[in-house]
């Protein structure tokens, strides 16, 4: 799958994303968009997961319209993010077209 990481989401992760193309939305120039221009940039560029820390996403935005799946981690922090890979990767991994999945992290 081909998954864009939001601004906070910290970069090693993609190393754990085996078999999925990861861009960053910095890497992309796109780290100025808000939230739902950037979702819809993504989707243009025929991104399938977008991967972000903002919890406040959902309420933000109507993604009843939208394409792309969407997977909200609960922190930034990546020692906890590396306790919860398995988790995170079954996420990303299952996301489906227009999807939304909330991974809580301890």
């Amino acid at each position: 799958m081909k998954v864009l990481f939001d601004q906070g989401v910290p970069a090693p992760l993609r190393r754990a994303l085996d078999g999925h193309t990861v861009d960053t939305a910095y890497e992309r120039g796109w780290s100025t968009l808000q939230n739902g221009e950037l979702l819809a940039v993504a989707e243009s560029a025929h991104f399938e997961v977008f991967v972000t820390t903002d919890g406040n996403l959902k309420y933000q935005q109507n993604l009843d319209a939208r394409t792309i799946a969407v997977v909200v981690l609960s922190t930034t922090s990546w020692p906890r993010i590396q306790r919860s890979l398995a988790q995170v990767i079954v996420a990303v991994s299952n996301a489906s077209q227009g999807g939304y999945f909330e991974v809580r992290i301890e």
